[in-house]
């Protein structure tokens, strides 16, 4: 069904190839979302992980919708995630390092 509603029609066939790939995606965000929940964020991992787990991947959004279309326009449903994550990771960094400053009593 993902590789149905992501690719475009004509490079859309299910093999054990693309299965692979989709369950591969799938993994890295349980382990992505397993990271969220145990780490304890800093302003230093707040940045990173919005930079580190974003930036690359508007690159790949970018290469295979624009420059070479594999992906639909279903795709920048995953593009906006990874503009989520960037806000995110950068919104994280400045309230933490902003924490940091202000002392708790």
């Amino acid at each position: 069904m993902v590789v149905r509603l992501t690719f475009r029609p004509e490079l859309a066939t299910a093999t054990e190839q693309a299965r692979f790939l989709m369950g591969c995606f799938g993994a890295q965000a349980v382990l992505c979302g397993t990271i969220i929940a145990t780490a304890r964020f800093t302003p230093t991992t707040f940045l990173v992980f919005g930079l580190v787990g974003s930036v690359p991947f508007f690159a790949f959004n970018i290469w295979f919708w624009l420059i070479e279309p594999v992906l639909n326009t279903w795709m920048l449903l995953d593009l906006a995630g990874n503009i989520g994550i960037l806000a995110t990771g950068l919104w994280g960094w400045r309230l933490s390092k902003r924490e940091l400053l202000i002392p708790s009593y």
